[in-house]
């Protein structure tokens, strides 16, 4: 956010610093470091300034297969539509048990604010220095630690791929759906119908890019109209004008309850999965001109926004449901405040169905933007198979990406039961995250280290220090309270078996990045003899990715004379991009 942001010189003197450095370093240029890191000069189609990236990373494209479609109006829906899903109305329930009390509740939605708005900022000084590729942490942790060589690029892909299912949110879809005809459904029901609503999504996307932002808009604009409508109603109810009959009971003695150190930790994980959706935009950054001054403006708007909603509608749910009712009624508190306010009419189904529209929007805009971030996985070349993740053909969208993370969603959704699904998975999903957003915020001062020593002119922009170090504080804090057991003990928690089983399973599938990334880089080389190489490829529609290809030892020499340290064939010393999925065409 631009409150969390600092600029060392005058912004002339800044372009005016970048403008010489690009007088004198050309495209694809590599610039030599002391030790083994070299640096490319690269340069985007999308009017950002050029970036100085580590060799090993996925090349930049030029000229985005997916297109430039996304100005200033997309990047705040597109936020808010991934933000706005079902947290706001299916998690207060769990916040308010966790926190005690009302007035903690309304403290920790505010918090929100504070621990996005951090973040956010680190995310814009990343993004300032990689302009032109979107991704967000694949490639800022691709950049922040390219040594060990491809170890975290391939850490990242493996859990990205893992966990890159959206079936909380299906779920909760569902959900409202069967609340708009009254009736109770049954565990097969409830995931039939979930997944319908992720199919129907994904089929939405395929065809093409605009037409997808054009929905996500449309259903975000939607979703704040809703939201607006319950804060409205909620102030209406703290006035009297309504069937409530005693609208400030819980805001009395509004701090009256104890929480634990487990209820403050999971319910903060709640906020974040609540806030989850302020970095979409950077996911989208190679489709953005001028990127760096859009979302920095536009995503600090979308947060604001929100933010104000997401507290209007939490007193709007305290004013007109008992605080009891709200602790025991699930993921459907929303629904339970329509009831209460409007009693059992039919208005109160054409809300549920708001309700569900809003939970499509945020699959819609989820799916857009982990598709990018798949996709920049295999443009790195660590997944096999980098001409499926990295094609856009024939429609000129991620078909690749959004096939597998249909696939891995429709399993969780038929995987686990239904009763602890949700609570599970949207642990299970932070928690590796919060990991990677801790290297990810110390990285940054890497970066910057980095470029210091390159004599990089510096970025567009900057973060506080403070905003930095409160990043690195919070995901450390996410990474060690889980841990700590809750006053029920054992099975105590938001989930009826061991409180403590996300954090397992979380390091479970770290730890199976680590033993796939050994044996695929050291342990089979060995045995076959052959070395792993990157190679720069070009697919038809203009698409450009790494392939990891096996050369053999013997071969070493020639391989190292034909191409360049990122892996671009060189012939008499000229540049050229290699087709036909990572064989060199013959010049």
């Amino acid at each position: 956010m631009a409150f969390f942001s600092r600029f060392g010189n005058k912004q002339t003197e800044v372009d005016s610093a970048t403008s010489s450095s690009n007088d004198a370093v050309s495209s694809h240029e590599i610039v030599s470091t002391s030790g083994d890191l070299k640096f490319v000069v690269e340069q985007g189609g999308n009017g950002s300034q050029p970036s100085y990236q580590e060799v090993s990373g996925a090349p930049v494209e030029s000229k985005s297969s997916l297109g430039y479609a996304v100005g200033p109006v997309t990047i705040v829906l597109i936020n808010i539509s991934k933000m706005i899903g079902t947290g706001v109305y299916s998690t207060p329930a769990t916040i308010l048990k966790g926190t005690g009390s009302i007035g903690t509740s309304l403290i920790f939605w505010a918090l929100g604010l504070l621990t996005s708005g951090t973040s956010l900022a680190v995310y814009l000084e990343y993004a300032s220095f990689f302009p032109n590729r979107s991704g967000s942490e694949v490639v800022y942790l691709e950049q922040a630690f390219p040594r060990p060589k491809y170890f975290f690029p391939i850490a990242f892909a493996v859990q990205t791929v893992i966990l890159s299912f959206s079936s909380g949110n299906a779920i909760v879809m569902a959900q409202y759906l069967f609340k708009i005809g009254d009736h109770t459904p049954s565990a097969w029901e409830q995931k039939g119908v979930a997944i319908a609503c992720y199919t129907l999504v994904t089929l939405l996307l395929i065809f093409h890019t605009k037409t997808s932002y054009r929905i996500s808009n449309a259903i975000g604009i939607i979703k704040v109209l809703t939201l607006i409508f319950i804060a409205v109603t909620g102030l209406v109810v703290l006035g009297g004008h309504t069937r409530v009959q005693d609208p400030t009971a819980n805001f009395r003695n509004a701090f009256e309850g104890k929480a634990s150190g487990y209820g403050l930790t999971n319910s903060l994980v709640k906020i974040i999965f609540s806030y989850a959706g302020y970095e979409n935009a950077f996911n989208i950054v190679n489709e953005i001109q001028n990127p760096v001054k859009t979302i920095k403006r536009n995503a600090s708007y979308s947060l604001i926004v929100v933010t104000i909603l997401y507290l209007l509608a939490n007193i709007a749910y305290f004013a007109a449901v008992p605080k009891l009712e709200i602790m025991e009624s699930g993921t459907t508190v929303a629904s339970l405040f329509f009831t209460h306010v409007f009693g059992h009419a039919k208005g109160v189904k054409a809300f549920n169905l708001l309700i569900a529209l809003s939970a499509f929007g945020n699959l819609i805009a989820v799916q857009i933007g982990q598709s990018r971030l798949i996709r920049e996985c295999g443009r790195q070349g660590v997944l096999p198979w980098p001409r499926f993740w990295a094609s856009t053909r024939p429609f000129g969208t991620p078909i690749g990406p959004y096939a597998v993370k249909w696939a891995v969603t429709i399993i969780m959704i038929l995987a686990p039961p239904a009763g602890d699904a949700f609570a599970f998975i949207t642990d299970l999903q932070i928690y590796p995250a919060s990991a990677f957003a801790f290297a990810m915020a110390i990285g940054l001062y890497i970066v910057r280290y980095r470029r210091k020593k390159l004599g990089v002119p510096r970025s567009e922009f900057r973060a506080w220090d403070a905003a930095v170090i409160f990043t690195i504080l919070q995901n450390l804090y996410l990474l060690i309270m889980p841990w700590y057991p809750p006053d029920g003990g054992a099975t105590g928690g938001d989930v009826s078996f061991w409180y403590a089983s996300y954090c397992v399973a979380g390091i479970g599938i770290l730890l199976l990045c680590g033993v796939y990334y050994y044996s695929w880089l050291y342990v089979l080389p060995k045995l076959g003899k052959y070395q792993v190489k990157q190679e720069v490829i070009v697919l038809e529609d203009g698409s450009s990715t790494n392939s990891l290809v096996r050369v053999p030892l013997g071969e070493l020499e020639k391989w190292s004379q034909d191409h360049d340290a990122a892996g671009r064939v060189v012939v008499t010393g000229i540049r050229v991009e290699a087709k036909n999925e990572g064989r060199s065409e013959q010049v």
